[in-house]
């Protein structure tokens, strides 16, 4: 079977699902290591939970600067083979790799030398608590570059339109993870019990095993990786127009993180149970952002394709065409969300006390869902123009906005629901505004008559 989906011909529709469905299909495979470790975990109680959600952010900024390789190496590999340039291709993938192993190492050091003061910035209650939570920092981010090289790997196939070669390996990943996680946590046969640090381990080896699947899916693909030759030395200018591309939606995701972080100490003040609500009740709600996030990478490449090629037309009806289906998708986890709240949380976590407090977070984030399926789309359409500021002016602007207005709430009557409501508030500004800049700005693209390079466009 053809992995390689030609993005500039044929039915808009059936290309964007052949290339988007197994993307999606792959966020929901990620979705559900984590989903998978919060079933497994949540047996061991709310406090194991929030040790894991607390550790778990800093895995949350490691997607953010793997941004960097992975979106400045899928934009400018797929502008360059949307132009017919496959040698530039090649050079942007090789110099994408070698950026994403130095950053991956380097974030993992950092998080093994501080791993003391980066959970103390969390102010969480339990000893046990805390120390469970520095051993899962310690080997999930230790071990971070594996993430790194997957991801990287990932975006790079699906600029060449390839997305089924990253669902099939992830797919394996996750059973493989989901066959440990009981083993590892609670002991089988010859394993000893490890609990926290078993559920880390599971991952760890999980993500190890991916990178093996994608090296060997890759080793005679012919378009990018037969001859990428990774120890070459990558121009600096390749890695600076990867920098330039990557870098915004790199510092949106952090800055995005660093807010998560913050709006979780907040939670802590609530005690241990409110930070485990707000871990369980965010993997639940990831069925619509994750999905989102897929979708908006399949959205990149088949716009950074045809604006290589200058198919304005093909992208004007492409977009129209996702953001329609993200909008479907949304409402339809709306309804999941708000009408059915407590029986997808007490998969997770059973005690009768921390049930009330899960039902509010999962109702109330769940209104905003359409709103951030759209604002994935949108991100998707502008990073596959090579325009990666918009969406990043739009998440930190409101996405800082939520530290604010989560103070404020919290002092009113709404209590630990005001956090929830400025979450979800923020949400439908961000789907909002983004969705009608993109608007705006691609309706000036479409009626102008000439011809930038596409790499020079991106870098503007």
């Amino acid at each position: 079977m053809k992995k390689q989906l030609d993005l500039l011909e044929g039915s808009i529709t059936g290309t964007l699902a052949r290339l988007a469905f197994p993307i999606m299909g792959t966020s929901l495979i990620q979705m559900g290591y984590n989903l998978v470790d919060m079933i497994w975990i949540g047996r061991l109680g709310s406090d194991a939970v929030a040790a894991v959600g607390a550790a778990g952010m800093y895995m949350w900024l490691a997607s953010g600067v793997t941004a960097i390789p992975r979106t400045g190496g899928q934009v400018t590999v797929g502008q360059c083979l949307g132009a017919g340039k496959r040698e530039e291709a090649i050079r942007f993938a090789r110099g994408a790799l070698q950026m994403g192993t130095v950053l991956g190492v380097l974030f993992g050091l950092l998080c093994l030398i501080f791993h003391q003061p980066l959970i103390a910035f969390f102010h969480l209650n339990s000893p046990q608590v805390i120390q469970d939570a520095q051993v899962y920092l310690m080997i999930t981010c230790g071990l971070v570059v594996f993430s790194f090289l997957d991801l990287v790997l990932g975006g790079i196939l699906t600029a060449t339109g390839n997305t089924v070669t990253t669902f099939r390996v992830t797919a394996i990943g996750l059973v493989i993870n989901f066959i440990l996680d009981p083993v590892l946590i609670f002991g089988v046969g010859p394993f000893p019990r490890l609990e926290v640090a078993g559920a880390a381990i599971a991952t760890v080896f999980a993500q190890f095993m991916v990178f093996l699947l994608y090296l060997a899916a890759v080793w005679r693909e012919p378009i990018i990786f037969q001859d990428l030759h990774i120890l070459h030395r990558t121009p600096w200018g390749h890695l600076g127009k990867i920098g330039a591309i990557g870098f915004p939606p790199a510092i949106q995701e952090c800055i995005f993180s660093g807010i998560g972080m913050v709006v979780a100490r907040i939670v802590a003040g609530w005690g241990d149970a409110a930070v485990a609500v707000q871990k369980v009740g965010g993997q639940i709600e990831s069925i619509s952002w994750m999905t989102a996030s897929g979708f908006s990478t399949a959205i990149n490449a088949f716009v950074a394709q045809n604006y290589g090629a200058g198919q304005k037309e093909r992208i004007k009806k492409g977009v129209a065409t996702s953001m329609a289906i993200m909008a479907a998708w949304g409402a339809f986890t709306t309804i999941l969300l708000v009408v059915f709240p407590e029986f997808f949380f007490r998969i997770f976590i059973t005690e009768e006390e921390v049930i009330p407090m899960g039902v509010d977070y999962l109702r109330i984030i769940g209104l905003s869902e359409i709103f951030i399926c759209l604002e994935g789309a949108a991100t998707g359409a502008f990073q596959g123009l090579g325009r990666s500021v918009p969406p990043s002016i739009t998440g930190v602007v409101l996405n800082l906005a939520r530290i604010p207005a989560a103070l404020f709430l919290t002092s009113t009557f709404l209590g630990l629901n005001g956090v929830w409501w400025a979450l979800s508030l923020s949400s439908v500004l961000k789907g909002t505004v983004l969705s009608l800049w993109f608007y705006f700005f691609f309706r000036r693209y479409y009626r102008r008559d000439d011809a930038s390079s596409p790499l020079a466009l991106s870098s503007r």
